[in-house]
Parts: structure tokens; sequence; C-alpha cells
């Protein structure tokens, strides 16, 4: 378990194996509760390769000092697509309230 958000990882190795390969992650907001995500890539059990990068989004929860995973929702490109045109549309139509930086409340 980690304590601090930054060493919070994807990253899964078995016997020195490494299984799970984070590639990168995005903090998607810092506190008590932590929302992260990473894009990574698994290890293949026929070939042995690292296959093509997926993207998993993930909360962590702070407790007694210890970030402890809460939720993980894996994104396919197909979930990934469908989110990403939901929130823009949202966006370009005003739906999702204005940022700070606009003026508005959030």
């Amino acid at each position: 378990m980690a304590e601090n958000i930054n060493d919070l990882t994807v990253n899964y190795e078995e016997e020195g194996e490494l299984l799970v390969e984070e590639l990168e992650k995005v903090i998607l907001n810092r506190g008590a509760w932590t929302t992260i995500l990473f894009r990574y890539r698994e290890r293949e059990r026929q070939s042995g390769q690292m296959g093509a990068p997926k993207a998993t989004l993930r909360r962590y929860q702070k407790y007694q000092g210890v970030f402890k995973k809460r939720d993980a929702i894996n994104l396919s490109a197909d979930t990934a697509r469908a989110l990403i045109a939901a929130l823009s549309q949202w966006l370009d139509d005003g739906l999702l309230g204005k940022t700070a930086g606009d003026g508005g409340e959030n």
C-alpha cells in the first residue's frame, strides 16, 4: 500500500516477472479520495509479449495514512470513445457548469 499519491501504480510483478506495466498516469483529483487514470499494458500468457495499451480508471481512499484501491473501471477503446464523446458534448452544451477560471461556480 502506498502512503503517497505519486507512489500509486498499476505495475504488477509475479516471481520477478513484470505482468502489468504502467505506461502513464494522470491524477484527476487528490485528497482522501483520489482518482487516477492509468494507461498500461499486460503481458500476454501465450506469446509472453506485452499486449496493446489499455486504460483503467481507479479510485483510492486514504485510510489510516495509506491509500487503498476501492474501485476500478477498465476502459475498452469503444468505452473510452463513448466517454469522450459524452463529456465533450456536455461541455460544449454547457451542461457541466463552469470552472473557476470561467468566472462561474463549480
